[in-house]
């Protein structure tokens, strides 16, 4: 079954109404991760990724940093691409810097991290992609 209508509208709302800033956490050239075919997804439909990764890599023609608080410029969105177990951190993170909403990728799953999150007044999307969901809303 696909997301209940709460979860929708929120996905909806991510991906039309809450910005074209995707900093995406675990994104560095290497063309064989999923983070690499994601984040040109999403600048195919219009997103401006911002690569964060410790080598700060510049991916797809994009900047790349070594952590969110390095970014000289507001995030909307920050895509998570890292292991469960570090994504709570990187949420905590992104609610520091300001970011509207956090999105943990396929497999990504920190219940913990969501609750915070959200009472942090930012959207978050759990175990969901961005280029699948984009194409599902139409």
């Amino acid at each position: 079954m696909y997301a209940d209508t709460s979860e929708t509208e929120v996905i909806r709302r991510i991906l039309t109404a809450t910005g074209d800033t995707w900093a995406v956490v675990g994104l560095s050239g290497n063309t064989g991760r999923a983070a690499y075919g994601v984040a040109r997804a999403l600048q195919r439909y219009g997103k401006r990724i911002v690569p964060v990764h410790p080598k700060a890599e510049r991916v797809h023609g994009e900047q790349g940093y070594r952590s969110l608080a390095d970014i000289p410029f507001p995030v909307d969105v920050v895509d998570v691409f890292v292991n469960s177990d570090l994504a709570g951190a990187v949420a905590d993170e992104a609610a520091g810097i300001g970011a509207k909403a956090v999105w943990f990728q396929l497999g990504v799953v920190d219940e913990a991290a969501y609750r915070r999150t959200r009472e942090a007044g930012l959207d978050m999307v759990m175990d969901r992609c961005p280029a699948i969901e984009i194409p599902r809303l139409g």
